[in-house]
């Protein structure tokens, strides 16, 4: 059922696109409305197999106590592409010794030479950048990168989305053979429009991913932005051909799940009715209790989604 939105995303033609978008709608609500329970329910692996949070590797110890299965570090200040492997062995040294493994980076491209969209984009220094990253993070285990870098991918004035959608795909094509040479996965992030004017919605990231068609480029789910930016738990069944990894945090103020309580149930309802079964990362911090609480939160709102409804 969720192939026909591969298939939407390629070839249709507009009248047909159109009958298959509203089908993908039904679907979807039938799904999150717990009306197919057979396909969801008939499995009972747990909707993450693990989650972990984003934070320095210096705080292993403490965030392992409180809950978490592994780290989110830095590609910009941890990976240090820009820097020598001298200068990184140091940086590899305290990950090997630490008792959470990386296993995934954020802050991908913070350099302001880093540009991806526009007149100005530098596409050559961007994947020599990103080649680094992908070996590096390799060398830690890690398997998946975030590719929010709103900086580097905001569109200029006087320049259309559709010539910014030629380019970044272009981009993330020619990334993923580097990613995949290192068993890395991209995760494109859709971001709140506050942050960056191009890929705010999941639709949108959809788009791209679906364009360039490859398993080592795939759309991260972050709930914060998507809740922000009005993605509904139907939006997220439609992505699932192409979700890879889940990231989240309270909507209001980017709390840690538990602080306001937000119910993330929905969305977990629908990642699981979609087959998920990987990660997901915090993005937020707060107290130790607030932590504490946190994992247990996600955990406890995860396994609520799997329960059938009555």
């Amino acid at each position: 059922m969720f192939k026909c939105r591969a298939m939407l995303v390629r070839n249709a033609n507009p009248g047909r696109r159109r009958l298959l978008e509203l089908a993908g709608k039904s679907c979807a609500a039938a799904l999150v409305a717990g009306l197919l329970p057979g396909m969801a329910m008939a499995r009972r692996k747990p909707l993450f197999s693990a989650i972990g949070i984003a934070a320095s590797i210096d705080r292993a110890t403490e965030l392992q106590s409180l809950g978490a299965d592994f780290i989110v570090e830095s590609v910009a200040a941890f990976l240090v592409p820009f820097a020598s492997d001298a200068e990184f062995a140091a940086n590899l040294g305290k990950a090997r010794s630490a008792p959470l493994r990386v296993r995934g980076c954020n802050s991908f491209l913070r350099d302001p030479s880093l540009i991806c969209v526009g007149p100005a984009a530098d596409h050559p220094r961007v994947l020599q950048y990103a080649g680094i990253a992908f070996e590096r993070l390799a060398k830690l285990g890690g398997e998946y990168i975030v590719f929010g870098s709103s900086g580097a991918r905001q569109i200029p004035a006087g320049w259309s989305k559709a010539q910014a959608d030629e380019q970044f795909v272009a981009l993330l094509r020619a990334m993923a053979p580097l990613a995949n040479a290192r068993g890395i996965t991209l995760g494109v992030e859709m971001q709140r429009s506050q942050e960056c004017n191009y890929l705010n919605r999941i639709d949108e990231v959809v788009h791209v991913v679906a364009a360039v068609d490859h398993p080592n480029v795939r759309v991260l789910a972050d709930l914060y932005h998507m809740q922000v930016m009005g993605d509904t738990p139907e939006d997220l069944a439609r992505a699932m051909p192409w979700v890879g990894m889940v990231e989240l945090a309270e909507r209001e103020t980017r709390t840690l799940p538990g602080v306001a309580g937000d119910d993330f149930r929905p969305y977990f309802a629908a990642l699981y009715a979609g087959g998920f079964s990987g990660l997901a990362d915090i993005e937020a911090d707060g107290t130790p209790a607030q932590l504490r609480q946190a994992f247990a939160t996600v955990h406890s709102q995860a396994r609520d989604a799997r329960r059938p409804r009555k």
